[in-house]
């Protein structure tokens, strides 16, 4: 099974080709290509590339599918005794992405693994 382990948005993520995921938010519109440099495994069948941290060679592309926020998280504050209680929301603007190709550069082309 071909993967890719990327960093994006202080987090790491194990993707595959084809697979859509969520991510922190990225700038960009539906449609636009983007291209995540900071690579820190592939692995196929029979050869796994390490990064130290990041692999140079590497690249996946990806393709911005929307731009949506999360479901609401509640954050309630509550002291005993002193009627102190605070409640706030928040909702995480994140960015649903498509993987389209995972790359390692050899030479001067890019070869799909």
């Amino acid at each position: 099974m071909k993967y890719a382990v990327i960093q994006t948005g202080g987090k790491q993520y194990k993707v595959f080709e084809g697979e859509t995921l969520s991510v922190e938010k990225l700038p960009g519109q539906p449609k636009a290509k983007l291209s995540f440099d900071q690579v820190l495994l592939i692995t196929d069948d029979k050869k796994t590339d390490f990064g130290q941290p990041y692999i140079k060679k590497a690249s996946v592309s990806a393709e911005i599918i929307e731009q949506f926020k999360d479901k609401k998280v509640r954050v309630a504050k509550f002291r005993a005794k002193s009627k102190y209680r605070r409640v706030r929301g928040h909702r995480q603007q994140l960015t649903k992405i498509k993987i389209i190709k995972i790359m390692l550069k050899l030479g001067f082309t890019f070869v799909k693994i």
